[in-house]
C-alpha cells in the first residue's frame, strides 16, 4: 500500500509543562477530554501531555495540512499501543487512509512519528 505521507515532531517535556503551568487554558484548547483523563491519572502527566502534543504536529504534518489541536487524538487501545481518532476537518483530510502513529518518550522529550497509509 503507498504511503501518503510521513510525519514526526519532538517536544521538550519541560517546555509543555511550562505552557501548561503559565497558560492553564492551554491544556483545554489543545487536548481532548480523553487525552486529559489519561495524562493527568499519571505521575508523569507533562511526558504524556508533550508526546501527545508532538503525535498531533507528527500527524498534521504527515496529512499535509494544518488542523485543529482537537480534531487528532491520541488513545490507546487495549493492549496499550497507541492509535489516533480523528475528528471534524483531520476526519476529512485523511480520506480513506489508514494512520499509523510510533511515539516514545524519556523525562526530557516525547517524539512522534506517523505514517498515513493508502488502504
Amino acid at each position: 500500500m503507498p504511503i501518503l505521507g510521513i510525519g514526526t515532531d519532538i517536544v521538550e517535556v519541560g517546555r509543555i509543562r511550562d505552557v501548561c503551568e503559565r497558560e492553564p487554558g492551554f491544556v483545554n484548547r489543545v487536548f481532548t477530554a480523553g487525552e486529559l483523563e489519561y495524562s493527568l491519572a499519571k505521575e508523569t502527566r507533562y511526558m504524556h501531555l508533550a508526546v501527545r502534543f508532538a503525535a498531533k504536529e507528527a500527524v498534521a504534518k504527515a496529512l499535509g495540512t494544518s488542523l485543529s489541536w482537537q480534531d487528532v487524538e491520541v488513545a490507546n487501545d487495549p493492549s496499550g499501543r497507541p492509535r489516533v481518532i480523528l475528528h471534524g476537518k483531520a476526519r476529512g483530510a485523511v480520506g480513506n487512509a489508514t494512520i499509523h502513529i510510533s511515539i516514545s518518550h524519556t523525562r526530557q522529550y516525547a517524539t512522534a512519528v506517523a505514517v498515513v497509509e493508502e488502504q
